[in-house]
């Protein structure tokens, strides 16, 4: 065997050809024997529990029981009942007259049990009745706006340019009262605010412009604008701090309201007489009355007629006296009243005096006579012998429901300027007045009645 040659050369071997080594033809298979074997088995995949009919059948049931709820808690929800449609504002009125006109004829009437004094703000007269609070066109009578809940009013007024109105409903502990507060936009039905509050059944709301009261026989509830529950005096559902009323065990007979302060006919256990109390409207604490003044009175069956920023006027049946006490609760002076017993016999349904205000003097509807006080210490002015109810403002002069229509009154002297004749069909009730642009409304029982 021959030499390595390279080139007609002899070569030695190279150190890398010595050291290599030669695969054989058993080791090649070997490889792609091991190359081709197949992978483990993957682990088994666990069956859903939701393949089994049962646990179909379960979440089927689930989800029916969560539908059902909610539908049954839509369907019970405040939301689902209440019906709100609202209106844009509403369109100018007409110029309001210098005088009153020789005749008034009837525009339109509709029914609203739940205004004890008509309610007219802006551009519109609201109506409430049943359930339903209604924003009319004053000179149509054409609804403009709507709220509605599937629960009955217990009132409704007129109150920081808007209507507030008071739905029954049971309250806190369940007390039968008239817990659901809204207060609507009297221009467009938008509701502003909503509260639960604890007023009683039977209530009527009186306002002093910045805060309002809500009477009950054993409870008064305050709020402010916001709805905001600014005090509480009397017997307190779900008390939690007691002792922070003043009395507790009695009854309240009429109340009224002025610049931030309450008042209040008392009946409690153990006086001599009835008492009558004026409170803040607005304390630092809202379930801590802080009470100006409370005095004994000199006898029973005591009417509070109104309240100033001063004075209390308090009518004393047994008496036959109006008594007119300062600030302190002191008495100031008194005067003979000269009125039918059946006048002040009883105490009003809802625990508010007949009553008005211009900026001149306060006016008192008796029953059957219409008496004048001052606006400021309300010292009594003149009386009127027969009316239907306390005047207001209408086109610039004074106007009073007599029988048989109207009289227009001087302010100074309580003399005639003039009388309308106006047929009210038979009804012969007390009459409250509201006047809106050049539309007087008469609230006859029931039933409002808007005339031009």
């Amino acid at each position: 065997m021959s030499d390595p040659v390279e080139g007609g050369r002899y070569s030695e071997p190279s150190e890398d050809t010595a050291n290599t080594t030669v695969i054989g033809t058993e080791d090649v298979l070997a490889g792609a024997a091991a190359d081709a074997a197949p992978p483990p088995p993957a682990p088994r995949a666990r069956r859903s529990p939701w393949n089994r009919p049962r646990d179909r059948a379960i979440a089927a049931l689930l989800l029916v029981v969560a539908v059902t709820a909610g539908v049954l808690v839509w369907l019970r929800s405040e939301s689902r009942a209440t019906i709100s449609q609202t209106a844009g504002p509403g369109p100018a009125l007409p110029a309001t007259p210098d005088a009153v006109p020789g005749s008034l004829a009837e525009l339109w009437q509709a029914p609203s049990g739940a205004t004890p004094v008509p309610v007219a703000r802006d551009t519109d007269v609201v109506t409430a009745s049943g359930g339903e609070v209604l924003g009319r066109d004053p000179l149509t009578g054409v609804v403009r706006w709507r709220y509605s809940r599937d629960l009955p009013l217990c009132t409704m007024t007129s109150a920081w340019s808007g209507a507030l109105a008071l739905y029954r409903k049971d309250g806190v502990n369940n007390e039968s009262g008239c817990s659901e507060v809204v207060l609507l936009d009297a221009d467009t039905g938008q509701r502003r605010s909503q509260r639960t509050g604890s007023a009683q059944r039977g209530t009527q709301l009186i306002t002093d412009g910045s805060y309002v009261t809500a009477f009950g026989p054993t409870l008064l509830n305050t709020w402010r604008d916001d709805l905001v529950e600014t005090a509480e005096y009397g017997q307190v559902p779900a008390l939690v701090n007691p002792g922070k009323q003043p009395r507790t065990g009695c009854t309240y007979g009429t109340v009224a309201a002025a610049s931030g302060r309450v008042g209040v006919i008392e009946r409690c256990p153990g006086d001599p007489g009835d008492r009558l109390t004026v409170y803040r409207a607005a304390p630092k604490e809202f379930d801590q009355p802080q009470v100006s003044y409370s005095q004994v009175l000199p006898g029973r069956s005591a009417k509070l007629i109104a309240l100033s920023a001063e004075y209390a006027a308090v009518a004393l049946p047994d008496q036959h006296l109006l008594v007119l006490y300062d600030a302190g609760g002191g008495q100031v002076k008194a005067y003979p009243l000269d009125l039918p017993a059946a006048d002040l016999a009883q105490d009003p349904a809802r625990g508010v005096m007949s009553t008005s205000a211009t900026a001149s003097n306060v006016y008192w509807f008796t029953g059957s006579k219409l008496m004048a006080l001052s606006r400021d210490d309300l010292t009594p002015q003149w009386t009127l012998g027969a009316a239907l109810g306390p005047g207001v403002l209408f086109d610039h002069q004074f106007v009073v429901p007599i029988q048989g229509g109207l009289a227009v009154l001087n302010e100074q002297n309580g003399s005639t300027i003039r009388t309308i004749g106006l047929d009210r069909h038979g009804y012969t009730g007390p009459v409250r007045l509201a006047s809106l642009g050049p539309v007087l409304l008469e609230q006859r029982g029931d039933t409002l009645v808007a005339l031009r």
